[in-house]
């Protein structure tokens, strides 16, 4: 246990430290070099490599795995495995059948990739569209999250706010592609109705493995557990705003008047404390 709270303690100072450089400095040259890459201006070794983009997604996801880390008991870790096996599980049978997201392949390599069809990073992609949704309803919705039902509803519409940014920028890039393509910049409107069955499985297990007064505390103690968010907005709206998709790019806008209600973020502040 010990360890295990020395480990917890470095990793909430390293975050709590370099919150201006994980949360705004990662995703604005994560964007860049991922529109260079679809624009073919960087070399081949660098375009698109699969290991820079796990590496400086695992980098997005330190504030969630700092801030979670204190919370993660037994049977959150069972909950958190499930919620992978379900990951794992939806994905798969996805490519190989086009249900529930419709019909789609990866056509570029997210780092290593399981069967050759998903990639084994899958639950750093895939968690941060759950939890962040949960964890930002929590929060903005106050006493009325208790409610289940009010938490599944909001949860379930957050997931799929969500994935009206991320989708359209990720098809836009070359990531993957839907067959055929959809209605909304090529995505189609059965992808959303597959985040609202994944957000409907991933609010259960959530609810199951955490406590919730915990979680409320831990969100009320912990200023950066939502940056993780902050990263995906300016990722996912540079890159929508490059190609010029104003419909995501406007949601992406809606996320972060979203997070500026938390009153949790001033970068320029941050910036001036963060150490050299």
């Amino acid at each position: 246990m010990a360890d295990r709270a020395r480990v917890e303690a470095l990793l909430d100072d390293l975050v709590a430290g370099h919150r201006f450089e994980i949360a705004v400095v990662f995703p604005v040259v994560g964007a860049v070099t991922l529109l260079a890459s679809a624009w073919g201006l960087l070399p081949d070794f660098l375009s698109f490599n699969p290991y820079f983009i796990l590496f400086g997604t695992l980098v997005m996801r330190l504030p969630l795995v700092a801030g979670l880390a204190p919370l993660v008991d037994r049977r959150a870790a069972v909950a958190l495995v499930a919620l992978t096996g379900y990951a794992f599980g939806i994905e798969l049978f996805g490519v190989a059948t086009g249900w529930p997201y419709g019909e789609f392949a990866y056509l570029v390599e997210l780092g290593p990739m399981l069967a050759g069809e998903v990639p084994l990073g899958l639950p750093v992609f895939f968690f941060p569209l759950v939890v962040n949704s949960y964890l930002l309803v929590v929060l903005l919705a106050g006493p009325r999250a208790r409610s289940r039902l009010l938490r599944l509803l909001a949860v379930a519409a957050t997931v799929v706010w969500m994935d009206v940014v991320l989708d359209p920028a990720a098809v836009a890039l070359g990531f993957w592609e839907y067959y055929p393509p959809g209605v909304y910049h090529g995505v189609p409107l059965s992808n959303y109705a597959g985040w609202v069955l994944s957000a409907v499985v991933s609010v259960s297990l959530l609810d199951w493995g955490f406590d919730a007064d915990a979680l409320r505390d831990r969100l009320a103690d912990c200023e950066y557990l939502l940056d993780d968010l902050v990263s995906f907005v300016i990722l996912w709206g540079a890159v929508n705003v490059a190609f010029g998709q104003a419909v995501p790019a406007a949601a992406a806008g809606v996320l972060g008047v979203a997070l500026l209600r938390t009153d949790r973020f001033d970068f320029a502040v941050l910036r001036d404390r963060t150490p050299s």
